[in-house]
């Protein structure tokens, strides 16, 4: 249950929408899974990376998908017992072999860079790449006349 009103940020705020949904959104998970238990990190100024416990899981058991904003990572194991390799009874099974997927919501111009699975956790790393177009930059300030001519080259360009 929500405690918060946001109705008055989206009176006063233009293009967040998709900010504000993903607010909603995490308010709204009461039960959000715990299983496989993961790290975020920054290891740069733009680079990031998630770490997830898979152990038990082999890379074929395991996929990664990008989805527009969305990231994708979901586990399926077979157990020994069903794949026939081995029929042994088990007396107590501590190791969790449950298939599982989680989702992380990704920033704009966040990429997917590479992923590698070493000592039982599977390392995603991320890199923000910002387009040149929307990097910020420096506006000359004109005056009168001088300040016209730009804003005209400007329009024939586009």
């Amino acid at each position: 249950m929500r405690q918060f009103d946001l109705s008055p940020l989206y009176r006063s705020t233009i293009g967040f929408d998709r900010l504000f949904s993903m607010i909603d959104q995490a308010a709204g998970l009461e039960a959000a899974p715990s299983y496989p238990p993961y790290d975020i990190e920054r290891t740069g100024e733009d680079a990031y990376r998630i770490s997830i416990a898979v152990a038990g899981f082999a890379e074929k058991d395991l996929s990664i998908e990008t989805k527009e904003n969305t990231l994708t990572v979901r586990g399926s194991r077979e157990t020994l017992s069903e794949s026939g390799a081995q029929k042994a009874e088990m007396l107590y099974r501590g190791i969790a072999a449950r298939a599982f997927e989680r989702r992380f919501q990704l920033a704009d111009h966040v990429q997917v860079t590479g992923a590698s699975l070493e000592n039982g956790l599977l390392h995603i790393d991320l890199l923000r790449e910002i387009p040149e177009a929307r990097k910020p930059r420096q506006i000359p300030i004109g005056k009168g006349a001088e300040a016209k001519p730009q804003v005209v080259a400007a329009q024939q360009a586009a």
